[in-house]
């Protein structure tokens, strides 16, 4: 999992090709040229480092992501709760609470989550 982080930059990249893909190499070059002021070279670069670490692909020219956005920062949820709180899901609600009050509707709405997972909503 550890291959699987993004840093600031690849974030900004990742982002760009979530938004767009699948789209051509040419067409992600020009738009890292406009959003991220980005030469060719550095653009075909970062594809190829996201490429072998499997986060994207590059299909005969044509870039889309292994994961979608959602997959991927939901692995990066589990790897943080996994990390940080020995992968107590409890835990880490428990922390995240004790400094944030939730709303009646937060709750409302984590109860629903709790009813799905458990096949009861």
């Amino acid at each position: 999992m550890e291959n699987m982080r993004l840093g600031a930059v690849e974030s900004r990249f990742a982002e760009i090709v979530w938004a767009h893909e699948p789209l051509s190499s040419g067409e992600l070059v020009r738009l890292c040229e406009r959003e991220l002021q980005w030469k060719k070279s550095t653009t075909y670069t970062v594809l190829k480092k996201l490429t072998e670490r499997g986060i994207l692909r590059n299909d005969g020219g044509t870039v889309r992501a292994c994961l979608t956005r959602e997959e991927y920062f939901a692995r990066q949820s589990e790897r943080f709760v996994s990390e940080t709180y020995g992968g107590s899901l409890p835990a880490f609600v428990a922390a995240f609470t004790a400094r944030n009050r939730l709303t009646d509707e937060e709750a409302d709405a984590i109860r629903k989550l709790i009813d799905d997972a458990r096949g009861e909503g």
